[in-house]
């Protein structure tokens, strides 16, 4: 069963198309993950806050990328990371048209 691990964090920027062209290579590398199976980037400029939704093929591989990811921030200066892990209900996803099976 596929995973859903939800993280945000206070950042300054860069947000739009200025994060995307500054986390290209940070994106590709993210699929290299083991056990990675998706990500929804989400940023909020105005309240300086980023993020995002990643899915996981079990439980352990998005704890472990949230391990990493969060010495990662660190060494950016991000300290204050609010992360969840959620199992996915696959029924009630499907209705909803959640890309899981």
């Amino acid at each position: 069963m596929p995973y859903v691990l939800q993280v945000d964090f206070k950042m300054d920027g860069p947000f739009g198309d200025e994060m995307a062209q500054s986390f290209t290579d940070l994106a590709k590398s993210i699929n290299e993950e083991p056990g990675f199976l998706w990500k929804i980037w989400t940023e909020d400029p105005e309240a300086k806050e980023a993020g995002g939704i990643y899915i996981f093929e079990t439980k352990e591989t998005a704890q472990n990328y949230l391990d990493m990811h969060t010495k990662r921030l660190a060494g950016f200066g991000i300290n204050d990371v609010h992360a969840k892990i959620f199992a996915i209900n696959p029924k009630l996803t499907e209705i909803t048209k959640g890309p899981i099976k």
